[in-house]
C-alpha cells in the first residue's frame, strides 16, 4: 500500500510539472516562430517577385511610351520640315511665274514680227473655238494696227482651212486695259460669248497645265513616287 507524499515531495513534483510545461511551451513557441518565419519569407519572396514583375512592366511601358513619343516628335519634325520645303518651292514657282508675267510686257512691245504673229495665232484660235460667222476682237489701243493685220491674216487662214466665210471686226470702242500684257479677247453674239486670249490668260493656262512638269524640272521627281506613266 503506497504512502501519501509529504509537502516536499509534492513541491518537487509540481516543479517538475512546471518545468515540463514550460519546456513544451518553449518548443511550441519555437515551432510557431519557425513556421511564421517560413511563411513570412515565402510571402516576402512572392511580394518581391510580384513587385519585380510590376516594376519591369512599368519600365517596359515607359520605354514604349518614350519610343512612341519619339516617333511622334520625329514625324512632326519631318512634317514641319516638309512644309517648309514645300513653301520654299512654292515661292520659287510663284516667283518664276511672276517673272514670266513681267516679261509679257517685253514681248508685247515687239511690234516687228514676233508679237504680230502671236496676235494672229491668238485670233485664229479664238475663231476656231467660237466657230461663228460674226466675231469681234478686242485689243489694247496701242496694238490696234497690229491687231488689224492679225485679223486679216487669221480670217484668211480660217476661211482657207474650213472653207467658210467669217466676218471679223475690231472693236474700236472697247479696248483692253493698258495694264494688260497684250493679246486679245474674242467675242460673239453681242458679247454674250467671250474668250479671253490675253497673254496673261495664256500664261495662267500654261502655268496650270505645265505645273507638274515645271516642278519636276526644278526639283526632280518626288522620292516617294514609285510609278511613272
Amino acid at each position: 500500500m503506497s504512502r501519501a507524499m509529504n509537502d516536499e515531495e509534492v513541491y518537487s513534483e509540481m516543479r517538475k510539472m512546471v518545468a515540463f510545461i514550460k519546456q513544451e511551451a518553449l518548443e511550441k513557441a519555437r515551432e510557431i516562430k519557425v513556421k511564421a518565419d517560413e511563411e513570412f519569407n515565402i510571402e516576402k519572396a512572392k511580394l518581391v517577385r510580384q513587385e519585380s514583375v510590376n516594376i519591369e512592366n512599368t519600365f517596359n511601358r515607359k520605354v514604349k511610351q518614350v519610343e512612341v513619343q519619339k516617333r511622334i516628335t520625329q514625324s512632326n519634325m519631318k512634317n514641319q520640315a516638309r512644309l517648309v520645303v514645300l513653301a520654299r518651292r512654292q515661292d520659287m514657282v510663284d516667283g518664276l511665274f511672276a517673272e514670266a508675267a513681267r516679261r509679257l510686257h517685253t514681248l508685247a512691245k515687239d511690234q516687228g514680227k514676233e508679237y504680230p504673229e502671236t496676235l494672229r495665232k491668238l485670233v485664229l484660235e479664238g475663231l476656231f473655238k467660237l466657230m461663228d460667222t460674226h466675231v469681234t476682237i478686242e485689243c489694247r489701243e496701242m496694238d490696234k494696227a497690229a491687231a488689224q493685220q492679225a485679223i486679216k491674216a487669221a480670217a484668211k487662214d480660217y476661211e482657207e482651212t474650213l472653207g467658210r466665210q467669217v466676218t471679223v471686226k475690231l472693236d474700236e470702242e472697247n479696248y483692253l486695259p493698258e495694264s494688260c500684257g497684250g493679246g486679245i479677247a474674242v467675242t460673239s453674239l453681242n458679247g454674250r460669248i467671250r474668250i479671253q486670249n490675253t497673254l496673261e490668260s495664256r500664261l495662267a493656262l500654261v502655268s496650270e497645265q505645265m505645273l507638274p512638269e515645271i516642278r519636276v524640272m526644278l526639283f526632280g521627281h518626288s522620292p516617294s513616287r514609285k510609278f511613272f506613266n
